[in-house]
Formats: C-alpha cells, sequence, structure tokens
C-alpha cells in the first residue's frame, strides 16, 4: 500500500517543503498535519508544545502500544537548490529532511489507520517541533505524550544522503553524543602592557586554560571511549598594549554516555579553578545541558533489523560501527522508553542528493519516503507482537 500512496506522500512532502517553518513557529505545519488526520479520521490533540501533535490509532484488541516520531521543523538557510518546489520563505528551508520526516508518518498513519481495527495495540505518532533548537521532544514529554495509554516502544527515523536509497543504517547501543555548552569567565586585574607585574593577566591564563582542557579527552579518557572537548571562542581585550580585566571562552562538550558526561564536567571545573587560582585570577564557569546520549535499546534494534532484512533484504541494511559525536532530541525519548532511530538512505547522485544535511543544496531522492512509510508501518506491527 506505501507504493500506491507514493504519490500522495510526496505531495505532502513538497507542501511542507515549499513552507518552512522554524522551531517553535510551526503552526502552519501543525495546522497541515491536523487536516490530513482529520481527513482520514485519525484522533489526535495538538498543541503539544505550543505547535506539536500527537495522534493515536487503538486497535479493537488490547496490547502494547507503539510510538512512532516525526520532528517538523526547518533551518534558518537559504536554499540554493534548483527545484521546482523550492522553498517559498526567503532565508527558511528544510536543510535537515524533517519535512520528509512528517510525510512519512503521515503515509504510514493513513496505512495503519485501514488496519486499525485488526491491530492488537495502539500506535501513536509524536508530531515534534523545535528538534533543531530547544529540545521539543522533552516538552512533548513533559506534557504527557507517552502516558494514556503508556507507550511501550518508540521507533524514529532520518533521512540520510550518506547512504543510497534502498538502504537503513542501523547502530546498536550508542548512536548519537550529548551535548553541553559551556561559558568560561576569567578575572584579572586590568594594566598597562608595559607594566604586567602590576596586573593579572586574563589572556595569559586563557591560554594555560586552552592548552590543559585539550589534555582531558586524550590523559583521562580510555581509548576505547569517546567523548570531544572544543573551545570555539575567546574574546578579550581592546588594545595591544592594555592587560584586560576579563576574558570569555564559549565552548561545546560532547560525551556519549552520562558517567563520561559527569566526569568530564567535573575535570573541566576542576582544571579552570585550580590553574586560574594558580594564576592569580578568579573563574566564573556556567554550563547549559542541552540533549543527552541517544542510546538504542538492542531489542527494539533487532526488530527493526528484521523487518529491514525482510522488506529490503540483508544486504540493504548497515550496521553501524561507530558512534556520531552530533546530537539528536530522539534521545529524550530513548531515555525514557525502549526505543531505536535508524537512518533512512536518501543517495542518489543521478539526482543529485548528495549534499549533507543543513547545507543549502540539500535534496533527497522522494524514492526514500515510500520505502520510509512501509518500514514505518512494518516496524509497528513487528513491535506490537514483541
Amino acid at each position: 500500500m506505501a507504493e500506491q500512496i507514493s504519490d500522495e506522500v510526496i505531495s505532502i512532502r513538497r507542501d511542507f517543503h515549499m513552507n518552512p517553518e522554524l522551531g517553535g513557529n510551526e503552526f502552519r505545519t501543525m495546522d497541515k498535519i491536523c487536516e490530513y488526520l482529520d481527513l482520514w479520521g485519525v484522533e489526535y490533540k495538538s498543541n503539544v508544545a505550543d505547535t506539536g501533535v500527537v495522534a493515536i490509532i487503538r486497535g479493537n484488541k488490547k496490547g502494547k502500544t507503539i510510538g512512532i516520531r516525526a520532528d517538523m521543523d526547518a533551518l534558518p538557510i537559504k536554499e540554493e537548490a534548483n527545484i521546482e518546489y523550492k522553498s517559498l520563505i526567503d532565508g527558511k528551508m528544510h536543510a535537515c529532511g524533517h519535512d520528509g520526516h512528517v510525510a512519512i508518518a503521515l503515509g504510514a498513519a493513513k496505512i495503519l489507520k485501514s488496519m486499525g481495527p485488526n491491530l492488537n495495540g495502539n500506535i501513536k505518532f509524536f508530531f515534534q517541533p523545535a528538534e533543531e533548537t530547544i529540545g521539543g521532544a522533552e516538552r512533548m514529554i513533559r506534557g504527557g505524550c507517552l502516558k494514556d495509554p503508556d507507550v511501550d516502544y518508540v521507533i524514529g527515523l532520518h533521512i540520510d544522503t550518506d547512504i543510497p536509497t534502498g538502504t537503513i543504517g542501523i547502530k546498536y547501543g550508542k548512536m548519537k553524543a550529548s551535548s553541553d555548552e559551556i561559558t568560561i569567565i576569567i578575572k584579572g586585574e586590568s594594566t598597562h602592557g608595559a607594566h604586567p607585574h602590576k596586573g593579572i593577566d586574563p589572556i595569559f591564563i586563557a591560554s594555560n586554560l586552552v592548552m590543559s582542557l585539550q589534555s582531558i579527552v586524550s590523559r583521562n579518557i580510555s581509548p576505547t571511549n569517546s567523548a570531544l572537548f572544543t573551545i570555539g571562542s575567546i574574546h578579550g581585550g581592546t588594545k595591544g598594549n592594555v592587560i584586560p580585566e576579563e576574558v570569555v571562552m564559549n565552548g561545546i562538550l560532547r560525551t556519549l554516555d552520562e558517567d563520561t558526561r559527569k566526569f568530564m564536567k567535573n575535570r573541566i571545573k576542576s582544571i579552570i579553578e585550580n590553574i586560574t587560582r594558580g594564576l592569580g585570577g578568579n573563574s566564573k564557569i556556567i554550563i547549559n545541558e542541552s540533549y543527552g546520549s541517544l542510546i538504542n535499546d538492542d531489542d527494539v534494534v533487532n526488530a527493526i533489523r528484521t523487518v529491514a532484512n525482510r522488506v529490503l533484504g540483508n544486504e540493504n541494511v548497515i550496521i553501524i560501527e561507530f558512534p556520531s559525536m552530533g546530537t539528536e532530541d530522539f534521545s529524550y525519548f530513548a531515555r525514557s522508553v525502549k526505543s531505536c532511530f535508524y537512518n533512512l538512505g536518501c543517495r542518489n547522485e543521478e539526482k543529485n542528493a548528495i549534499y549533507p544535511a543543513h547545507s543549502s543544496k540539500f535534496i533527497i531522492d522522494e524514492d526514500c519516503l515510500k520505502i520510509g512509510v512501509m518500514l514505518q508501518v512494518e516496524n509497528a506491527l513487528e513491535l506490537l507482537n514483541m
């Protein structure tokens, strides 16, 4: 049936692509999703986490409840792809494939609705806002999307131009990193550059910190584990002959599990406080926690792998060996219930679908949409019977 509704799913995706909305402002996207759900008689609740939608298809038989997540926000990027359905909103585009995620979930909802009377359980759909910004998944969960009825498993996918259309990439265990934004404020004592001994140089302190902080991963983290800490900006001073009073540094921490995350933050704080104090200055550290690490459940991965082997063939199922240090707010679902997030291939060099996500020239091979619909339907049915 996915083949039969392929043109409709493509049309739905192109409409969303031409009308991109940034995180927290997906009002038209929300309304269009609701229009389709109304058309197909699917029960739903809108305005979840402001612009999200939670839909449910209730089976006539008691059983598990499966969640299917689709993020729906666009990016503040000017589209440069030469396509007939190019973004109509200057400076905004679906450069990460979320328009395709929504279209796939809607296609799956239409098919599963037709199966409703025969389902031994329920299927929920989470049309989620703000994946690219403030973490819409966490806000939807706080709003109760995993309750009433309680969700047993959640599945999600991401369109991927790194692997060809007709394939998927799946990862056991750790798949994506956590993220913490770190601001370091170094306070010294300003003085003339000709008399450095009369002040405390925060630039000198910051220089020592950069070198010392870079040693944490190489000397405190096991070679078989992964962590990443980057200082991306340093600001201090106004003139070459004046030692400033303050230097501000901004960095990012990425880790793959909570133990390593906790250790890295404590080690960063310790190094900053001790080196700054030892060189006569003072420090302030501000840590803004972002998304947690995304860790797939092996049992759910096995179920998705079983379906993909059956639907696509073993040769088209790629087992991802190493995790990505990128982030994904599906991690909030994976932290709450057993889940699996996987990559859906959409690369096609003949169609110029070769550019990475977040590129202004990002294009997908739309043949991946019907494959995504078919997989999500089959995945949901497989999980209902686990």
